[in-house]
């Protein structure tokens, strides 16, 4: 289950064995997307095994 919307992507991840793997690569993909370092990437736990990955800080006004 994925949710995107222009600056933010939730998913749930069942498989626990490989959220780390998941987590960086959509991290990863959402920094390529939006020309970002990885860096303004925030990363928040929005449920049981469900997370929102969005863009943080001046990157918003030029995306």
């Amino acid at each position: 289950m994925t949710f995107e919307t222009a600056h933010s992507v939730t998913l749930k991840i069942w498989d626990r064995a490989n959220m780390h793997h998941t987590l960086d690569a959509m991290i990863e993909d959402l920094s390529a997307r939006h020309n970002t370092t990885k860096c303004r990437i925030a990363v928040t736990c929005s449920g049981p095994n469900t997370f929102t990955l969005s863009l943080r800080g001046s990157e918003l006004a030029s995306a």
